[in-house]
């Protein structure tokens, strides 16, 4: 495989790591001015289009059976990367010095954009279905060291925290099919939804793609990639790369007024 096709430029927040990234996203009529924003609909068609260089078992759409997805994502081979500058960040304290967000994500104040989107084995996920609940709204990409690395430290904390309050999305970022995106969270035991977005670029675990209308929607730019929403479906805090556990946490509590 090779990688350099994969990745773009990404930078770690304290080491300046280069990571690949998606081309910087337009912001679509948002504001903070209280204007209920538009549903992102976003359900994978019934025939995605055939992904280059992808094997038929890796092109597996959403709402395939169990079976076929484990088969499919079995076929892809993913593991975690072992590159040494990533992981680092997720221990600093929460008042490390890190980048400042990506100035083409949503501010702090505005309303969330509402979306629909499905996981890879088709069951549809609706944003507004989580108001009352302080939200971590997480960007990735499977094939993402950067995220790779992230992946155990949200599970922890997603245990740590109670259920009734808090809830914890992951939109894929980059595209990618089915069986890239179930392979990654069986991977990490990932106990919250995993979400497609499809691209006008399909990608996988071994190809990137292009951003779904939901990632555009919310100007990502780099990932890992977070949002913190609150129950009343405002940004309350965001930003992108790897964050320090305990920055996360004191933000979410922050969020919900705990």
């Amino acid at each position: 495989m090779n990688r350099s096709r994969l990745r773009r430029t990404i930078l770690l927040a304290t080491a300046g790591a280069l990571c690949a990234g998606i081309a910087a996203a337009v912001i679509v009529g948002l504001t903070g001015s209280g204007t209920p924003s538009p549903i992102v609909n976003v359900t994978p068609a019934a025939s995605p289009p055939a992904l280059a260089d992808a094997s038929d078992a890796s092109a597996v759409s959403a709402g395939s059976s169990t079976g076929a997805l484990e088969a499919a994502a079995d076929a892809l081979g993913f593991r975690q990367s072992n590159q040494p500058d990533v992981g680092l960040v997720e221990n600093l304290p929460p008042d490390a010095p890190l980048m400042a967000p990506s100035a083409t994500m949503l501010a702090v104040g505005a309303i969330a954009p509402d979306f629909v989107l499905s996981t890879p084995a088709g069951e549809q996920v609706r944003l507004s279905d989580y108001r009352g609940k302080t939200v971590l709204l997480e960007f990735f990409a499977t094939w993402c060291p950067h995220c790779q690395a992230e992946a155990p430290h949200l599970v922890r904390l997603f245990a740590a925290l109670p259920s009734r309050d808090f809830a914890f999305l992951s939109v894929n970022a980059d595209g990618e099919d089915a069986a890239s995106l179930y392979a990654f969270h069986r991977y990490f035991h990932i106990p919250w939804p995993t979400l497609l977005d499809p691209g006008t670029t399909p990608g996988n675990y071994h190809q990137a793609g292009g951003a779904g209308a939901v990632t555009r929607a919310y100007g990502i730019g780099l990932y890992p990639a977070f949002y913190i929403i609150n129950p009343q479906g405002r940004v309350a805090w965001r930003n992108d790369r790897e964050q320090p556990d305990m920055l996360l946490s004191m933000k979410l509590h922050e969020a919900a007024g705990k």
